[in-house]
């Protein structure tokens, strides 16, 4: 069943966060009509090549006018013509954005499938999903909405202040003009009254809008400190979340519509001011409200200015190789990673010319790092108008980074924090004036990891989840110097986003269960157990040279290189403990078996399967774990389906039978055979026959045997098919 064709049939709960996925820019239509298509494309990977993403964006846009052709409905025809229009406007200049958009929408899909269907979320995912998010966001909108509203109320009223003054000042001096000797008449003393009068609703309408203007200013200040920095502060966090596999539910477009909202209004409110200002050169009087309030007033809006525009300079992308698009915050040196910086404040009828510097551990205090690195490439770039961000300024920044030398004396602290552990940061920098306000523009991204050779990129992922997990400061670079200690709730919630972002699929509540025991030891519940950084990722496995993490990431990339597809069809049980492998097995009929991961080897997988002695006694049977090494010469489905075992000289056979529970192998795993052996060849094909000599009298955890004679080679030349010859011996692996 398609993606989509899922996310149909999911309870309105569900439903209502796919609808906040989409927007115009990637509006569900397309992804309605072109559902098949669509999930067919490899969009992760076009959103890091631009030649791929400029193919990929033609062919959609093609796919879309041929459903526009074929559309019988003459509204649907409609809108899917306006929406290609856009679509080239948008992406037309950068089609990677487009693949990245995709891909995002794509990911938060199979993360709502994946939730739907365990009915549990972790703390962190509930927390980034709860209503009250979006009960504060729409009482967000309509804050600003009414403040908007009040702005454009009191420019009308600025407008009336004017002509009405206009009128006094012509009356007033029409008065002047009129001959001394008719001052005195009783027509020129109904004259003054009424100019009295003009005067004072002018003195009324002037405090009548500076109050209004003063309660609009409170109302700014107090959205600016009560929501909208909070509400910044939020997107931060889920962007750390994001970055370690987590959801990323709120767009940066909505704060870029409230930043962008508030600037106008302020901006507004300072021409209002100024407009008055100018008012008061024509007519003023004694205890006139505007010169006594207007300069506080104009120094109070020009300090807000100065922090929303200050705090709207924001990482979008954070620092990230294209060779690891999934593993942003680590770098290394030599290879170019990329970063994206946007203002969230739009003002186009200004010229910015912004000039963005990068600068590479600026103001890290000495001795904290034992390394010490520089930009490579140019690192001054001008900020441009984007249209695919409704048009605010962004900038991308590509970079190589190279270590310094350093001569005569030691580099830090050396040997107190590992090259993983020791933490660098990337500055931005501009200097951002607009009608007479100054702003000193920085920021800086989230904490990075530098490594040299890409054996250190496992340590180095596992420091970046780390501290984006357990804190939310930006610039806490000592944080491994005494790391703060994970929940099991808290840590078991991140690895299960590990296998759903690098594999697809997720990980139930019995694999991370086993998970826990691993890491942990047996307990009636690891929800409480605290977890420390060293027993993490430093300490080895207690009798294992390797370290938990290392254990768990290289299962991840063995899913990832070598068994995708039996994992997402969720073949592979994976997590299972030996205690509980025998409990599932012994009374299952003889030839069913399981796969899990080894315990021993490092990105190793073995399968299990039951046998019965005469006496109906269970026998479980294990092979050795099979590595990335042996897997990339022959596929794991097709050694499953090859699979022969030898006893006492008797001809090989197959001993696996049925997945657990019950399912036929060749159900389960035939559409991922290599059809290419079932092709007819001019030559006579060979095919690698995985293979274990099993003496019938030995015990499970029997010691292997030895490998196979030539007399038994000879004896099974004459039994195997031609094309069977060529054979891959492993034998039964008491693990």
């Amino acid at each position: 069943m398609s993606q989509w064709k899922q996310i149909q049939q999911l309870e309105i709960k569900y439903l209502e966060q796919v609808d906040y996925l989409y927007d115009d820019n990637f509006p569900m239509d397309i992804r309605q009509v072109l559902a098949n298509w669509i999930e067919s494309q490899d969009w992760d990977t076009a959103a890091n090549y631009e030649s791929m993403a400029t193919v990929l964006l033609s062919n959609l846009l093609s796919q879309l006018e041929r459903h526009c052709s074929q559309e019988l409905n003459f509204l649907q025809r409609h809108n899917l013509k306006i929406i290609n229009q856009q679509l080239q406007r948008k992406y037309k200049d950068n089609p990677q954005l487009m693949a990245g958009v995709i891909s995002t929408c794509l990911r938060e899909e199979r993360r709502i499938i994946s939730t739907a269907c365990m009915q549990e979320q972790g703390p962190l995912e509930k927390s980034m999903q709860n209503s009250e998010a979006m009960e504060r966001q729409k009482n967000m909108d309509n804050r600003v909405a009414v403040i908007r509203s009040s702005v454009q109320m009191m420019d009308q009223a600025v407008k009336y202040l004017e002509d009405m003054q206009d009128d006094f000042d012509f009356r007033f001096k029409t008065l002047q003009s009129r001959d001394p000797v008719e001052r005195n008449t009783k027509v020129m003393e109904q004259e003054v009254i009424r100019l009295q009068e003009m005067l004072n609703r002018l003195d009324f309408k002037r405090k009548e809008i500076l109050s209004k203007m003063r309660d609009v200013i409170k109302e700014i200040e107090l959205l600016m400190g009560s929501q909208l920095n909070p509400e910044l502060m939020d997107w931060r966090r889920r962007q750390q979340i994001a970055c370690i596999g987590g959801p990323l539910l709120t767009s940066l477009d909505q704060l870029q519509s409230w930043f962008t909202l508030m600037a106008q209004s302020l901006f507004q409110i300072k021409r209002q001011l100024d407009k008055l200002g100018e008012l008061i050169l024509k007519v003023t009087y004694e205890s006139d409200p505007i010169p006594l309030q207007k300069p506080q007033m104009e120094e109070q809006v020009k300090f807000l200015i100065y922090h929303l525009i200050k705090s709207s300079l924001v990482v979008e992308k954070q620092p990230c190789m294209p060779t690891h698009p999934q593993k942003p915050l680590i770098i290394k040196t030599g290879v170019q990673f990329s970063t994206k910086v946007r203002l969230l404040v739009k003002l186009p009828e200004v010229d910015y010319q912004l000039k963005m510097k990068t600068t590479f551990d600026k103001d890290l205090p000495p001795g904290r790092v034992n390394r010490q690195f520089f930009i490579l490439t140019n690192n001054t770039k001008v900020m441009d108008f984007e249209e695919s961000s409704n048009g605010c300024l962004t900038v991308d920044f590509r970079h190589l980074l190279k270590e310094k030398k350093v001569i005569n004396g030691t580099k830090g602290n050396e040997g107190l924090l590992s090259v993983t552990e020791e933490l660098h940061t990337l500055s931005f920098e501009a200097n951002f004036s607009i009608q007479g306000i100054s702003v000193d523009l920085e920021t800086c991204s989230l904490p990075l990891v530098v490594i040299s050779n890409v054996s250190q990129l496992p340590g180095g992922w596992a420091s970046v989840m780390w501290y984006n997990l357990l804190t939310n400061e930006p610039r806490n670079m000592g944080f491994f110097g005494s790391p703060p200690r994970a929940s099991w709730n808290q840590l078991s919630e991140v690895l299960g986003w590990q296998f759903f972002t690098f594999t697809g699929r997720g990980l139930n509540k019995e694999q991370l269960n086993m998970l826990g025991e691993k890491l942990l030891g047996q307990q009636v519940s690891h929800s409480d157990c605290q977890v420390s950084w060293s027993k993490f990722c430093k300490e080895n496995i207690l009798g294992k040279p390797f370290s938990f993490w290392m254990w768990l990431d290289s299962i991840l990339e063995l899913i990832k290189k070598h068994l995708l597809p039996i994992w997402n069809d969720n073949y592979i049980m994976g997590f299972v403990s030996k205690e509980t492998e025998r409990a599932l097995l012994k009374d299952k009929e003889p030839g069913t078996f399981l796969l899990r991961f080894s315990e021993s080897h490092l990105g190793g997988i073995t399968f299990t399967w039951v046998e019965h002695n005469d006496n109906g006694e269970a026998k479980l049977i294990s092979v050795e774990p099979y590595t990335k090494n042996r897997l990339s010469a022959l596929p794991f489905a097709d050694i499953i389906r090859n699979y022969k075992v030898m006893v006492d000289g008797v001809v090989p056979e197959n001993p696996l039978k049925f997945l657990y529970p019950d399912i036929p192998k060749d159900e389960a795993f035939g559409r991922h055979y290599n059809s290419q052996q079932n092709k007819v060849f001019p030559y006579i094909p060979s095919m690698l026959v995985p293979m274990s000599t099993l003496d019938s009298t030995l015990p499970l955890c029997s010691s292997p045997e030895p490998p196979m004679t030539p007399g038994m080679f000879d004896m099974l030349n004459q039994q195997l098919r031609p094309f069977e010859i060529e054979t891959a011996m492993n034998s039964p692996y008491p693990e």
